[in-house]
Formats: structure tokens, sequence, C-alpha cells
């Protein structure tokens, strides 16, 4: 019997390189059966052509990807394109569906057991799949990278954390879609604010392991790292990553371990703030690390395996 925990991932990968790490990562933990990726925010078929040419690295070209709601392209965060400038989404070997919020409902709606939908970006695509289908709240958990409550990160290029909250990126993008999937009734809501995955950043042996590491889905991240890097001033893809954010989020679809949890009510204003908020649904915030070297040794073993192999 497969075990497995069910998820699906929607994801403004190509932006920042953070979603392309979460995304190797998801493929290569046991924990994980990936059932989809779903494009998000912006140029969701450029984004699309990333996903897939990502799986088809990792031989997973079983797993559907989905081109979510087209939005006007922001040809300044498109950091990855040439690394898909001659990758076609008609030759990926696997399913695309061009309407991936349908597919979305249709994989929630289908699963034998309740997915975890993990989402590292704005939100659109899961508001329109609540106003299609209200109905898959009550049939999956919602894990993401959302918010920031007493601390965030000074920069997504270096170290440091600054105090104080801010309306993070994945919430202030989308305001009117974040409230609207922070008030689901789903049947569970987990976030990591930046308040922790701010402060993942692997350096040293750590970051070297990954760098020098020869399994093909290592090597296409540091590819795409070292492509988006040069646009980033304080970025060094020789010596330490970015700000690995979503990477926590696939972390939490599986595991609560070295985090400081608490339960709360969270809602969004209309600045794109997240706020406790007695009134609101309970989500459950990982606030602090209790043992963040252990997450990077972690997520260090995470990148350099093997991905997982498919159903």
């Amino acid at each position: 019997m497969d075990d497995r925990i069910p998820v699906i991932l929607d994801t403004d990968i190509g932006g920042d390189i953070d979603d392309t790490w979460a995304l190797a990562m998801m493929l290569k933990c046991p924990e994980l059966d990936v059932r989809l990726v779903v494009s998000d925010t912006g140029d969701t078929v450029y984004r699309s052509r990333i996903i897939a040419r990502m799986l088809e690295v990792a031989g997973r070209t079983d797993v559907p990807v989905g081109v979510g709601i087209r939005q006007k392209s922001d040809g300044a965060r498109e950091r990855q394109a040439a690394w898909v400038a001659d990758y076609d989404l008609a030759r990926y070997p696997g399913t695309v569906h061009d309407d991936g919020v349908q597919a979305l409902i249709d994989t929630i709606m289908r699963s034998n057991r309740p997915p975890k939908l993990v989402c590292i970006g704005p939100v659109p695509n899961v508001a329109a799949a609540l106003r299609r289908e209200p109905g898959i709240a009550q049939r999956a958990h919602f894990v993401g990278m959302h918010g920031a409550f007493t601390r965030h990160h000074r920069t997504n290029l270096c170290f440091g954390m600054a105090a104080g909250a801010i309306p993070e990126w994945n919430v202030k993008c989308d305001i009117p879609a974040a409230q609207a999937v922070f008030a689901a009734p789903w049947l569970s809501a987990t976030i990591t604010p930046a308040d922790t995955c701010g402060m993942v950043v692997l350096d040293g042996d750590r970051y070297r392991r990954v760098r020098d590491c020869h399994e093909p889905l290592a090597a296409a991240v540091i590819e795409n790292y070292r492509m988006w890097s040069p646009r980033n001033a304080q970025s060094d893809p020789e010596t330490h990553s970015s700000v690995l954010f979503d990477t926590v989020a696939v972390y939490l679809a599986f595991s609560t371990a070295h985090l400081a949890m608490k339960r709360m009510g969270v809602s969004v204003d209309d600045r794109g703030y997240t706020v406790e908020d007695a009134a609101a649904r309970p989500f459950d915030v990982a606030l602090d690390w209790t043992d963040l070297d252990a997450y990077r040794d972690l997520l260090t073993e995470r990148m350099t395996a093997a991905v997982v192999p498919g159903r």
C-alpha cells in the first residue's frame, strides 16, 4: 500500500529562484506523492515550461502540468527564460492541462485521500478554484508560504532578519485572493511565514554539496540559480544560496519537526498584512525554529538525493 501523502503544488516558479529549489525538493521527498504541479501568477505559460522541463529532467513526466490563470507578463521577473528558450510545452511527454484551475479542482475531488495543496506563490488559481467549486476546501489541506508576523527577511539575496511585520509578497500580490483562500474551510491550514522561512540559506559545506552534486535535478537547480543570479548584486551561486523560503512549505506538507508551531486564527487585512485574528479560522503557523541547523541538514540531504520514482 502506498502511504505517501498526495500533494498538489501551486507555484510562481520562474520569478524568485526558491520555487525551483522547492519543486526539486518535493520530487525528492519519499513522504510525498506529487499528483499535479500548476503554474501561478504572471506569464503562466512561461512558468509551465520551467515546470515541464524540470519534471522531464527528473524523469517524472508522469506528473501532470497545469497552466494557471494567464496574467500580464512581468519580464523583469522572468529570470529563467533562457533555460526554456527552446523548450516547447507541446513536447512534454506527460499531460499538460491548459485549464490549470480545473485540473486542480479535478485532482482534489478525485483523490482517494485528501491531498495537501502546497501553495508557494500568490493564490489567484486557488481563489478561482474555490469560486468554481467551493467543495474543494473540505476535501484538501492547505499548506502555504505566506505572511510575516513578528520579523521578516531583509532581502532574498543575503543573510539577516528584521523585526516587524510586512505585507509579504505572496499575499500582497493578490490581496483579495489571499483573503478568500485564508477564509476557506480547509480540512487544515498550515503556513510558514517569513518569520521562519526567511532564515533558510545554505552556505559552507551544505551549499557546496548541492552545488557540486551530479544528480541531474540538483544540477538543473544550480544551472537555473546561476542564470538567475546576475541580476542580483549580492547573490553568489558559488558560495551560498539565496533565501529558500518555499522549501519550508514543502517540508510542512509532511513534518513540523524542528519548528515551533502556534495554532491561531489568521486573516489578511486590506493592506496585505497577515494578522492574528481570534475570529478567523485557525491556522497552524510556524513562528520559530527549534533546530534550524537540523532543517538545513535535511534540506541538503534531500537536494542531493535521487528523485523519488512515480507511482
